[in-house]
């Protein structure tokens, strides 16, 4: 029995790991026109149950899968600039996001006929940004370091963020002040296993010698160290009942704002050593059992669902946040109707909250899994779309910089 078990994980696991190499490969092919994660979605709906049946999600696959989640939103969290969120602009954005959760759950409330869970769910899926899907094609423009690249990367930590907030506070059994105080109690237990160890690193030399030296060692102690407070938080979100986003999320911020305190430069050099582990073999995995996932029969059959889910994407995200940045001062140094309507496609790029919403609402009988796939199928085709209409909007010719009101 063991030994059997043992051949279908690792059956499963080898197949998943064959799209994972074959998936960059056809987006080289491709000229990147279709990014590696819409591959991984693609191969991931051809192998999984809903096509030819090579790969299942097994109990050891699930477990996989969780963590190259936590892996994405580890990398999210790192590369989020604490102090820029705290800054007027990073206050606009957040009152943006607000504007766009508000306009989703009127229209979740009209699509769904005043079902407001369901409304909550279509809210939460239609104004999430997929940062961490995001970050690797913003690197590989060198649009990182602009205007753009920051004002991406500052709604892209609000767009993740903030749904994974509101799916704790809104989505959960415990009642919203239940569940405002987990959280509250949370976000302190978070703190305190970052800080705690950061203040026996800096307070006791032997310790903090011990962390540096053997940093870039085969001991590699400050990447064990971000692994433990990974898998930590992780474990106190599902204890707590909170989604394990939250707490991969919350290491990496966390983390962030202690290495940027210290030494900037050990934070790149950390950003790059998580980036070879989740990119090379955890963050794959989360992606293509996300497309083993999919019914793709079940989604062609709904197709006017799906449109109107991008559609609804773009409404109430897309739309917001380029009027906001086209009407008002927010600060983020954009001063072309271009750049305004890249940032505004960048930001309406969804899907690792796509799926952590609709499993949560599938699995708390929200939704079914026709819906789910619909929804999931709509998140990849904004990732295999609104980045692309970004790049060629940004790259046409430069038009006059519009009026900024007060």
């Amino acid at each position: 029995m063991g030994e059997h078990m043992l051949v279908e994980n690792l059956l499963s696991t080898w197949w998943i790991v064959v799209a994972a190499f074959l998936a960059p490969l056809l987006a080289l092919a491709t000229r990147r026109k279709i990014p590696d994660v819409v591959w991984l979605l693609l191969l991931g709906m051809l192998i999984g149950p809903f096509g030819l049946q090579l790969a299942e999600q097994t109990e050891a696959v699930g477990f996989l899968r969780e963590l190259g989640m936590g892996f994405l939103f580890l990398l999210a969290g790192l590369e989020i600039n604490t102090g820029q969120m705290r800054g007027r602009q990073g206050r606009a954005a957040a009152l943006t996001w607000v504007i766009c959760l508000a306009l989703g759950i009127g229209a979740g409330l009209l699509v769904t006929q005043g079902q407001i869970h369901v409304a909550i769910v279509f809210a939460i899926a239609s104004t999430s940004t997929a940062l961490g899907t995001l970050l690797p094609i913003l690197k590989d423009s060198g649009a990182a370091g602009s205007p753009l690249g920051g004002a991406t990367m500052l709604h892209g930590a609000l767009g993740e963020l903030g749904p994974i907030v509101a799916m704790s506070l809104l989505l959960s059994t415990r009642g919203t002040l239940g569940a405002a105080m987990v959280l509250v109690g949370f976000a302190v237990a978070a703190v305190v296993v970052v800080l705690v160890p950061h203040r026996l690193f800096t307070r006791i030399p032997l310790l903090g010698r011990a962390m540096a030296v053997g940093a870039n060692t085969t001991m590699q102690t400050t990447l064990r160290f971000t692994v433990l407070v990974l898998l930590t938080l992780m474990l106190l979100t599902a204890v707590l009942e909170l989604d394990v986003a939250l707490g991969a999320f919350a290491a990496g911020m966390l983390l962030s704002a202690v290495l940027s305190g210290m030494a900037p430069e050990h934070g790149h050099t950390l950003v790059h050593k998580v980036e070879v582990i989740g990119f090379s073999f955890l963050i794959p995995v989360f992606f293509v059992t996300s497309g083993m996932g999919i019914d793709l029969g079940s989604v062609v059959t709904q197709w006017p669902m799906l449109l109107g889910f991008v559609a609804a994407i773009l409404a109430v995200r897309g739309l917001p946040v380029f009027l906001r940045e086209q009407l008002t001062e927010t600060h983020s140094g954009l001063r072309t109707v271009r750049e305004r309507l890249a940032l505004a496609l960048y930001a309406s790029t969804g899907l690792p909250i796509i799926v952590a919403v609709t499993q949560i609402a599938v699995s708390s009988g929200l939704i079914d899994e026709a819906v789910a796939s619909v929804m999931v199928t709509g998140g990849a085709i904004t990732v295999l779309v609104c980045p692309m209409l970004a790049q060629m909007v940004e790259q046409g010719r430069p038009t006059a910089p519009s009026y900024d009101g007060a």
